[in-house]
């Protein structure tokens, strides 16, 4: 068994996000947010962005999973206490906008929802856990996508403003880990959810895109800003779905076309929130597609003062690439595409199973920007069953795991500065992808079903042992 040398202090833990655990979505004065009227199944993105999709008129219709979601609202100190167990040093979450605000365009902020971040916070101080705070995890409210087309209109970058001063000085003395957009690339793909709008095929897809991108870099900058001045001693960083591109073979039209493809996805968002300005590729797409994006006075400035002290990423699978894939089987995993690599096994949903290329994406992003990584969301989404005694034997997600984390070991043995590890899903919860609770990545068992049945019992998994280990350790016991 190889050990490693986690740095002292390393931040373990796991991750989740307010709009698939918290549930409670009418209660203590909260708005809805996009979660909120995606419904469940694995159609529910093409649903929510049918142009005939109204949630007011189908809210009957459809079962929407987000409105429960492991009531974490109401069972928080329970599912802390657990947490605390397994001995994490952070727990990453997310505050939901629409707790705080629940319109998004409102002066004075929901003091229900104020005071029940502040109960969570100080439940995971009382165990000595950081909570590690993501201001945006695919939670826009609803009312800013109805009312002003999400992140393409600048009026939201105010909003905005406005919800990250409130919540920054709330919590100044209670959160030192923040991050800006959750997985902010993932817009390129998911723009419903990332950015807030819907595109359909008769829509020209590129203007709009990008000048939402524009207003988010905007309004990463002034969180950035905001967070440098209020709480001087905290860390704020950006956060990306990274999946390394491979070359499907050593032609070099492959090779240069998975190059274009991982400078895109993985760098395009990353170099302007680390490096402070727009890449010279992005321009010449720019230029390609006739993209003119209107950047005010100053904009760029903000930008270049506005970087982050540190990249957040989540990383479940590497990318296979071609130019031309009509004669290959394609892949599909965390909603990105490529062709199927011939060297890896696959998980149920389809997502293969690479741990060599969460070194080889460490090892990339350190090298381009020289700044702190901290992986925030990994895991293995599984069907588990519940044996006859109530166990759990997860030995598929333990080996999975522990091939990461020495992956992360090797990394760091390569010279990566690596700031901790949260696991995604820690507790069972509600897919984002498909709104399914079989879809399970956690520690914890949580007895919900796909059709919205059982008790919410939570349980420990095989897993939820072997990672209090790992903890315990810092690394060396795998």
């Amino acid at each position: 068994m190889e050990k490693y040398q986690f740095p002292k202090g390393f931040l373990w833990g796991g991750a989740t996000a307010a709009n698939q655990m918290e549930g409670g979505f009418n209660e203590g004065n909260k708005g809805l947010n996009i979660a909120d009227v995606l419904p469940g199944g694995k159609d529910r993105l093409n649903i929510l962005q049918s142009p005939g999709f109204n949630f007011e008129i189908d809210r009957n219709k459809y079962y929407y999973p987000n409105h429960e979601g492991i009531d974490f609202y109401n069972r928080y100190k329970e599912d802390i206490a657990l947490f605390a167990e397994m001995g994490f040093k952070v727990f990453r979450m997310s505050i939901a906008w629409t707790r705080i605000f629940p319109q998004g365009n409102e002066l004075e902020a929901n003091e229900d929802g104020l005071a029940f971040y502040d109960r969570v916070f100080d439940e995971l101080h009382k165990y000595g856990i950081e909570p590690v705070v993501t201001i945006s995890h695919y939670e826009m409210p609803v009312n800013l996508v109805k009312e002003y087309g999400g992140w393409r209109n600048r009026e939201v970058v105010t909003f905005f403003e406005r919800y990250v001063q409130v919540i920054l000085n709330r919590y100044k003395n209670k959160v030192k880990y923040w991050m800006t957009f959750n997985e902010i690339n993932s817009g390129l793909i998911m723009p419903i959810m990332g950015l807030g709008f819907a595109i359909h095929k008769e829509d020209d897809k590129y203007q709009p895109t990008f000048q939402a991108y524009h207003h988010q870099f905007v309004a990463s900058a002034i969180a950035v800003k905001a967070c440098h001045e209020i709480i001087p001693d905290a860390k704020i960083g950006c956060m990306i779905l990274y999946a390394p591109v491979y070359s499907y073979d050593s032609n070099p039209e492959n090779v240069m076309y998975a190059l274009q493809e991982e400078r895109f996805f993985n760098y395009f968002c990353a170099d302007v929130q680390v490096r402070g300005e727009y890449p010279a590729f992005i321009k010449r797409y720019f230029n390609e597609h006739k993209i003119e994006i209107d950047i005010r006075d100053g904009d760029l400035d903000l930008i270049k003062q506005g970087t982050v002290d540190y990249i957040g990423l989540s990383y479940y699978m590497s990318r296979t690439e071609k130019r031309q894939k009509s004669d290959l089987e394609s892949s599909q995993g965390n909603l990105i595409g490529g062709v199927k690599n011939p060297f890896l096994k696959a998980s149920d949903w389809g997502w293969e199973i690479d741990p060599v290329g969460l070194r080889i994406s460490l090892n990339q992003l350190y090298d381009r920007y020289q700044i702190p990584l901290f992986v925030v969301e990994n895991g293995l989404g599984a069907y588990d069953k519940v044996e006859e005694d109530g166990s759990i034997n997860d030995d598929y997600r333990i080996d999975y795991l522990r091939e990461h984390v020495k992956a992360m070991g090797e990394s760091i043995e390569d010279g990566v500065e690596l700031m901790g590890y949260t696991t995604w899903g820690c507790i069972d919860m509600v897919s984002m992808s498909s709104g399914e609770y079989s879809k399970r990545y956690g520690f914890i068992y949580v007895d919900k079903q796909d059709d919205g049945s059982g008790t919410l019992e939570r349980s420990k998994k095989k897993s939820f042992f072997w990672y209090k280990d790992v903890i315990e350790t810092n690394g060396e016991k795998l």
